[in-house]
């Protein structure tokens, strides 16, 4: 068993985290990853409405009864995130674990502490982390430049960036990017850090909804199979290499506009053509250099059982090498 003041904190068994993820942060993910001992999240940008966030959150609880988070994504979009109908909703459902994401949670910080709920926020260097501590969140997850989806403008890796974070704020630190197994988490908290917070690991589980294609398509892919898109627009985003996200670096080096970039970077685009249709190269879609340890397809309860079980393994023998008479 290993306690930590995140797993204290927010009331779970195992200081593993499944981070908020767009369309792929779905009931029965977030279910399963808390039902295992985890901290499972529903992405509120993922629903189309309030009420449609509602009927998730209702469909979590159908599924678990331990603790979940809801994500808010801060990130600019080109139509308006109904944030405030996303907090009213779930406020009146009782949920008291939120993580927020992109931009700085300061407007939404107040109504969420003043209605008891514990705010995690995902940072991409230290001095972010420092900012988010002053504003009153409760913990901070921070991710290194291997990560899926934002790294943030950086090209700093967890090795530096995790132990950075830790030694600038006194709130609990989870770290991110390039973490899949329980050696990634033992490595974690040797840094300092109080849990994980994975994404690409869980995409590739029996309860993700992800289509059957997006998944062996993981299977095969390597270390080297992502690329980070978006950099000339201020947003960069590490997504899977494929035939659209090539196109888009290219577009960019020829000086693309956002406008003439927006057809092949949309959301929607990845949702039907990659994560529905199950056609991996039409979209581009977020994947972590993690996917170079996924090997594959399991249920949700067997990554958590052989996470704990590794970390733990690597614990011990660490310790006997700090010790070797013990």
């Amino acid at each position: 068993m290993i306690r930590t003041r995140f797993t204290e904190l927010v009331g779970v068994e195992h200081p593993v985290m499944c981070g908020g993820m767009y369309i792929v942060g779905r009931a029965e993910l977030a279910a399963a990853v808390s039902e295992a001992g985890g901290l499972g999240t529903i992405t509120s940008k993922t629903q189309p409405t309030p009420e449609d966030l509602r009927r998730e959150i209702r469909r979590v609880r159908e599924l678990t009864r331990k603790p979940f988070a809801v994500n808010l994504n801060l990130f600019p979009s080109a139509t308006p995130t109904p944030n405030e109908g996303y907090i009213a909703v779930l406020l009146e459902e009782g949920v008291r674990i939120v993580e927020t994401s992109g931009r700085s949670p300061e407007p939404y910080m107040k109504v969420l502490k003043d209605n008891g709920v514990i705010v995690i926020h995902k940072v991409p260097g230290a001095r972010y982390a420092v900012t988010a501590e002053r504003l009153g969140v409760d913990a901070v997850s921070v991710v290194g430049n291997e990560t899926g989806g934002h790294p943030g403008m950086t090209d700093v890796g967890g090795l530096v960036m995790i132990p950075r974070t830790v030694d600038s704020v006194r709130i609990p630190v989870l770290a991110g990017g390039g973490i899949a197994d329980g050696r990634g988490l033992a490595a974690a908290l040797a840094l300092g850090a109080e849990g994980v917070v994975m994404g690409t690991r869980f995409m590739a589980t029996r309860e993700s909804m992800v289509h059957e294609n997006v998944k062996q398509w993981m299977l095969r892919a390597s270390e080297n199979d992502t690329v980070v898109i978006q950099r000339s627009i201020g947003s960069p985003s590490r997504v899977a290499k494929n035939r659209i996200s090539l196109e888009v670096l290219e577009r960019e080096q020829a000086g693309a506009t956002l406008e003439e970039l927006l057809p092949l970077i949309s959301g929607a685009r990845g949702r039907e053509r990659v994560y529905e249709a199950g056609a991996t190269d039409e979209g581009v879609w977020s994947c972590g250099q993690s996917v170079g340890l996924i090997h594959d397809i399991p249920p949700v309860a067997e990554v958590m059982r052989r996470i704990m079980d590794e970390a733990e393994a690597v614990l011990r023998r660490l310790g006997r090498l700090a010790d070797p008479e013990a």
